[in-house]
């Protein structure tokens, strides 16, 4: 977030801006990938005596059958159901953070009684302080795209309407920060990606300043991968708070992430933890590594 030499520093708001741009765009181009994660996110493994698919549902075997149905049920449209709700929510999440973050950053340095640059550990611990600020803000967008991206053929609403649903529904207002716990927790994602980050390149390029954008880009995809596989367990729980309860429920809503994990590894297994990995470290991985490259550049 340091200003380029012999330029004034970009005010909370221009930093919020430039942050927000840069994640819309980024995510724009891999929500396809977002749209098929959560779908194979919050579906529950079939047994042969749960009742028949509906019309209008479906059951994916992997992120490729996920993509084929999807487009053959929706059309390439369907790739992008709730994209609009996406991209709103990643401009606000981004923009509230970077807003804070540079609020935070400079609260901190006005109270140091010689201005130094801060640490890795203060760095984190201030940016893991905006994100969770930012959540607060932000999740109500989250809950109604996760919503929107799982909702079946035939009972796709707007991003009004479908705020209205999660509002009518017994948690009330409530509702519109589901997931929010996990989503405090998952704050630490950042921070296990930069850690691993520069871990990394201490091991890989010991020495080198300087990256090429090839070696960036490679660090930044592995460590986040990393990040993802050590916090998909949460990843998934939210995703499962924030949808629709899963047929065998009855309608009845998960009340916190422990009992999502709990449902699921006794219905799936534990390794159900981890569904949905393979597009989600795939969307971090393409996220990440043209974001670090960027950044080494």
């Amino acid at each position: 977030m340091a200003a380029i030499s012999g330029q004034p520093p970009l005010p909370p708001w221009g930093n919020a801006l430039a942050g927000a741009a840069g994640a819309v765009m980024a995510n724009a181009l891999v929500y396809p990938l977002d749209m098929v994660k959560t779908r194979l996110q919050v579906q529950v493994k079939r047994k042969p005596t749960d009742e028949p698919l509906t019309v209008n549902e479906r059951h994916y075997a992997s992120a490729l059958d996920a993509i084929k149905k999807i487009v053959e049920d929706e059309g390439i449209s369907g790739l992008y159901s709730g994209i609009n709700g996406s991209l709103l929510g990643v401009a606000s999440t981004n923009f509230a953070y970077f807003y804070w973050y540079s609020v935070v950053r400079t609260l901190y340095l006005k109270s140091q009684t010689v201005p130094k640059p801060p640490g890795t550990v203060v760095e984190l611990s201030l940016g893991a302080i905006a994100g969770a600020v930012a959540q607060i803000f932000t999740i109500p967008v989250a809950v109604v795209t996760t919503r929107q991206q799982t909702q079946p053929k035939g009972e796709k609403r707007g991003l009004v309407d479908t705020g209205r649903e999660v509002v009518n529904s017994e948690d009330g207002w409530s509702g519109l920060w589901r997931g929010l716990k996990a989503s405090l927790v998952l704050v630490v994602n950042p921070a296990i990606t930069y850690g691993a980050y520069e871990r990394l390149r201490v091991m890989l390029f010991a020495g080198k300043t300087k990256l090429k954008p090839s070696e960036a880009f490679l660090l930044g995809a592995l460590s986040k991968a990393l990040a993802t596989i050590v916090t998909q367990p949460l990843i998934v729980a939210k995703v499962g708070l924030q949808s629709r309860p899963p047929p065998a429920r009855k309608g009845k809503p998960f009340k916190s992430f422990v009992e999502v994990m709990t449902y699921i590894i006794e219905n799936e297994g534990p390794l159900a933890l981890f569904k949905g990995i393979g597009p989600q470290i795939t969307k971090g991985l393409l996220v990440q590594g043209l974001l670090m490259m960027t950044k080494e550049r």
